[in-house]
């Protein structure tokens, strides 16, 4: 493993359409101790038809060694990690791997993540303002602390997004996901945002239904 680079050259694991004929894809981040095979296996309750589904796993299962919470210096190089690791899979998926009949645009790429990969995803997310097919923070929230500056750049055209959470999650408090649904309607999202009494912290039908309904609206 790259001690700078820590994600460089972790597995991708595929499900759905193949690349080259898919109209749409979804990148699925996993959670802290979890596995891309764990979140890949969502896309079995989610709609198939022309989505390609991809989930990279992190090194040691944690994309990050603190909580997200933490100063951004402390999870590093591990954090920059993870999000070029992301940024790599968007260059590939943009360009189909060099697969001349994919090129799938950003407005039909979806990003979604559980826990520690909602983090990562709505940071990513929030770091590259743009119309995406849409944007799932499942338990998480944007990274760093709570003065953390949140000067993003970008618009995100009224891309949607959804953040779901329990509200008396011990690892996300519901105040970083109500902040977090702030900055991205600051930045033209349209967020849909959801806080379940005393939910565990889990994906539960109701999120997965209201994915299922992004993805339908295509």
């Amino acid at each position: 493993m790259n001690n700078r680079d820590p994600h460089q050259h972790q597995p991708l694991l595929r499900a759905g359409e193949p690349l080259e004929h898919a109209r749409a894809v979804m990148i699925l981040l996993h959670g802290r101790g979890a596995s891309a095979q764990d979140i890949l296996s969502l896309a079995q309750e989610l709609p198939q038809d022309g989505f390609t589904f991809l989930a990279p796993q992190a090194a040691n299962a944690a994309w990050y060694p603190y909580r997200f919470m933490e100063p951004l210096e402390r999870n590093e190089p591990y954090l920059s990690s993870a999000l070029n690791l992301i940024d790599s899979i968007l260059q590939r998926v943009r360009g189909a791997e060099n697969m001349r009949d994919a090129n799938i645009p950003n407005e039909n790429i979806f990003l979604l993540g559980f826990s520690q990969g909602a983090c990562l995803a709505t940071e990513y997310a929030a770091r590259h303002a743009q119309k995406y097919g849409g944007i799932i923070g499942l338990s998480g929230g944007l990274i760093g602390p709570d003065d953390t500056p949140r000067a993003y750049q970008g618009s995100f055209a009224q891309t949607p997004v959804f953040l779901g959470c329990s509200d008396v999650d011990f690892h996300i408090p519901k105040e970083r996901v109500m902040a977090t649904r702030d900055v991205f309607e600051k930045m033209g999202a349209d967020v849909t945002m959801r806080l379940y009494p005393n939910m565990a912290h889990t994906v539960n039908e109701d999120e997965v239904e209201v994915v299922a309904n992004m993805m339908r609206k295509l």
